[in-house]
């Protein structure tokens, strides 16, 4: 079996409707080829049409009617909006493994069909395609688009490559807000627990973030280094000693306080939490640039190796609207999960402190430097696209 590339791309009526997660969820789940990439696209008028022109025009009856509606279709909502000035947002994603185009277009997307009534696949789920008794196309939401025939695969991903810095990346000026809102950015990072095997848990949380109404400009699929994850969580290495020590504070009452027959002072566990607390804090750091990375910080040795990318993924994504950074928090909620108030993503997906599912920038300044960190604009999508039709 041969390894392929696969894309799949979100809607801009999806996005909108804020379906995105729950797509993801089905497209992770369902499929068992590994996301490799993902960036947002506002295409330009002639991306779209080069794009249309590689849909083929052969096939006859319900089979050409199909493709005739999905090339009116993308030319009628992937194009920029001259009266509202609003650009579309399409999120395009890159899937590798063995036959995964076909599997796909089968098992996970599945076809453009007149009843979908079943759930099976996304389109199932979140795209209509609804006739009259005459065979007149009444609605048509294909709710993503993939490319199925293997020969047009390559074609359709080195045209999006070569329009990916152009027309894709952090779209800051996308989206239109009301008079008077100010809107902020900030990141997100769904952690690498979120993609230990088919698992819908990343567009799970996707979709509880959808709730507070910020929209997604930018996404990327990020390998952390080293280096890298010391640099992000620099700030938290600083706070943790303080919160390691009221951990082993609470650990030293509950396990003292039942072995032994008289009472600790109170002054005596703190003296004994400032003693450990940073070898405690230490071991916590490592934990998380390990879960962060794939890679134990201490086993790595010269500067080559802390600065090579890890083997673990996060997806980093970009959110934009009113209040972006609080509101993200507030669903987010505390970084210990047992400490989040209910409802929040962490107190229903998460398991510890360092394994929280996701990280979200907690200030302005914060959004910035962790942008910088992980290389958020620069482009690995057409690194990876480049790259796999060279061998």
């Amino acid at each position: 079996m041969a390894v392929e590339l696969a894309p799949v791309w979100i809607n801009p009526y999806t996005i909108r409707k804020s379906r995105t997660g729950g797509v993801i969820a089905r497209l992770l789940s369902l499929c068992s080829g590994e996301l490799v990439a993902a960036r947002m696209f506002s295409p330009s008028r002639e991306l779209v049409e080069k794009y249309c022109r590689l849909i083929p025009l052969k096939g006859s009856g319900e089979s050409r009617k199909i493709r005739d509606q999905i090339r009116t279709y993308i030319q009628k909502y992937w194009m920029p909006d001259r009266s509202s000035g609003d650009q579309p947002r399409v999120m395009m994603l890159i899937f590798r493994g063995n036959n995964v185009i076909s599997e796909l277009a089968e098992q996970v997307v599945g076809p453009i069909r007149r009843s979908s009534i079943s759930g099976e696949t996304v389109r199932d789920t979140y795209g209509d395609y609804i006739k009259d008794s005459e065979g007149n196309i009444l609605y048509f939401e294909p709710a993503v688009f993939i490319v199925p025939e293997k020969a047009a695969v390559e074609k359709a991903l080195k045209l999006w490559a070569r329009y990916s810095d152009r027309d894709g990346g952090i779209l800051k000026k996308a989206c239109s807000f009301p008079s008077g809102v100010v809107p902020e950015t900030t990141l997100v990072m769904l952690k690498p627990g979120n993609f230990e095997g088919p698992s819908s848990l990343a567009g799970n949380v996707i979709d509880i973030i959808s709730r507070t109404g910020l929209r997604i400009i930018g996404a990327r699929i990020v390998h952390m280094s080293i280096e890298q994850a010391m640099e992000f969580y620099r700030p938290v290495a600083k706070a943790l000693p303080e919160r390691m020590k009221s951990w082993i504070v609470e650990k030293l009452k509950h396990c003292l306080g039942e072995a032994l027959d008289f009472d600790i002072p109170e002054i005596t566990y703190k003296r004994i939490g400032d003693e450990l607390k940073a070898l405690k804090a230490n071991r916590e750091f490592n934990t998380i640039i390990q879960t962060m990375t794939g890679i134990d910080p201490d086993m790595a040795k010269g500067i080559r190796a802390k600065s090579k990318p890890g083997p673990e993924k996060c997806l980093a994504l970009i959110y934009q609207g009113d209040r972006a950074i609080s509101r993200i928090r507030s669903v987010l909620g505390a970084t210990d999960p047992n400490k989040a108030a209910s409802a929040t993503i962490r107190r229903m997906y998460a398991h510890s402190i360092s394994n929280n599912v996701a990280h979200a920038s907690d200030s302005r300044s914060n959004v910035a430097r962790e942008i910088r960190i992980i290389r958020m604009e620069e482009n690995n999508f057409k690194q990876i696209i480049n790259g796999f039709y060279r061998k």
